[in-house]
């Protein structure tokens, strides 16, 4: 429970850091989960980044437009090739893309994907307002939602790929 000070808010910053720790934690255990050091070492490799990115589009709360300067898909596309370009920033990408999903899924507000070139701000009719008492249970189902996604594309996408094709893993990132 929030004490009285603290916001009620779960889509804020507070809000975004709680999602991405949980999905570092879920990952791991998706990625490994023998609950063996392997495990805790793939959450570390992802719990920093994850959360960096989580909070990056939030920046532009300070200045911009906020919900359309760093939530679009031009800074995510941006964000996205640094590991590509740089070998850098590995994982933050994925921090930025649940932002964007808690953002669409978890309130009603949405945001502007396409921003600069269309204002308009894109949601689902699911969320609910930020300032809402619901907010922290919208974060936690978002990020279930999340984490489902996320063992579906580790455990059930590879067996319709075509023969012969990998997917990239997330235990290859980490550096132990």
């Amino acid at each position: 429970m929030l004490g009285p000070s603290a916001s009620v808010c779960a889509m804020d910053k507070r809000g975004h850091v709680m999602n991405a720790a949980l999905l570092a934690i879920g990952l791991g255990y998706i990625v490994e989960p023998s609950g063996t050091m392997k495990t805790f070492e793939t959450i570390a490799a992802v719990f920093v980044p994850l959360v960096l990115g989580a909070l990056f589009p939030d920046v532009d709360t300070h200045f911009g437009k906020h919900r359309k300067t760093l939530h679009n898909l031009f800074v995510l596309g941006i964000v996205a090739a640094y590991p590509v370009f740089f070998d850098n920033l590995q994982w933050v990408w994925l921090g930025v893309v649940t932002h964007y999903v808690l953002d669409a899924l978890g309130t009603t507000r949405g945001l502007a994907l396409f921003y600069p070139l269309w204002d308009e701000e894109f949601g689902a009719p699911v969320g609910v307002p930020v300032s809402s008492k619901y907010a922290d249970a919208m974060m936690l189902a978002v990020t279930g939602f999340e984490l489902t996604l996320a063992a579906l594309i580790v455990y059930v996408l590879p067996e319709y790929l075509p023969a012969g094709t990998t997917m990239p893993t997330l235990a290859a990132a980490v550096p132990f």
